[in-house]
C-alpha cells in the first residue's frame, strides 16, 4: 500500500535532453506547489485613529496648533513647525487637483486587485485640508477632470486593510 507522504506534489516531468547530454540521469524532475501562508499583528501606531474614525464613517486629518495647517493624510508632527498636530474631522468633500487612470491593478492585497479596471487615481484637495489626499476616484475616465468636486464615500463591505473603506465619488450637481 502507497502512502501519498508529499501532499503539495503536483507533477512531475521530464526535461528534454540535448545530444550526447551527460546530464540525463537528472532530467526527471519533480514541481511542487508550495502554499504558504503567514499571519502576523500590525499596529498602525498613530495614525490608528485615522482608520478607526474611517470605520465609523468620519474623515480625520491632523491640524498643526501653531501653522494652523491641515494634513491629510494625517501627520502626527508638523513637517514645517515641527509641532505636534491635533485631530481635525473634515467635511470629506473636496476637489479634484490631478489624476491618473490606471488599466491595471496591482496584486498588493485583495482590495487592490479587485478594482475594476481602468481604475482612476484622483489627488484630491479636501475642503479645509492644506494638503493633496491621493485615492480611488469611482467614476467613469470621461467623467474626471480637473476641478471635479468629490466627496468621501465609505464602503459597505468588508476589506483587507481600513485605507480602502472609503473611496471618492463625485458631488451631484
Amino acid at each position: 500500500m502507497s502512502k501519498k507522504q508529499v501532499t503539495s506534489q503536483i507533477e512531475i516531468k521530464q526535461i528534454e535532453a540535448g545530444e550526447n547530454d551527460d546530464w540525463q540521469a537528472f532530467r526527471q524532475v519533480e514541481i511542487i506547489t508550495l502554499e504558504l501562508t503567514q499571519q502576523y499583528k500590525h499596529s498602525l501606531g498613530k495614525y490608528s485613529r485615522f482608520f478607526i474614525e474611517l470605520e465609523r464613517g468620519h474623515f480625520f486629518g491632523t491640524r498643526c496648533p501653531q501653522c494652523e495647517k491641515v494634513y491629510t493624510p494625517p501627520r502626527p508632527l508638523c513637517p514645517d513647525c515641527m509641532c505636534i498636530t491635533e485631530w481635525h474631522e473634515l467635511a470629506g468633500t473636496g476637489t479634484v487637483e490631478t489624476f491618473s487612470v490606471m488599466h491595471f491593478t496591482s496584486e498588493i492585497n485583495a482590495d487592490v486587485s479587485h478594482l475594476a479596471t481602468p481604475v482612476i487615481l484622483a489627488y484630491v484637495l479636501l475642503d479645509g485640508s492644506s494638503t493633496l489626499f491621493p485615492h480611488v476616484l469611482k467614476t467613469k475616465p470621461e467623467n474626471v477632470q480637473i476641478g471635479l468636486r468629490v466627496q468621501v464615500t465609505y464602503s459597505e463591505s468588508p476589506v483587507q486593510h481600513p485605507i480602502h473603506l472609503m473611496y471618492f465619488l463625485p458631488m451631484e450637481g
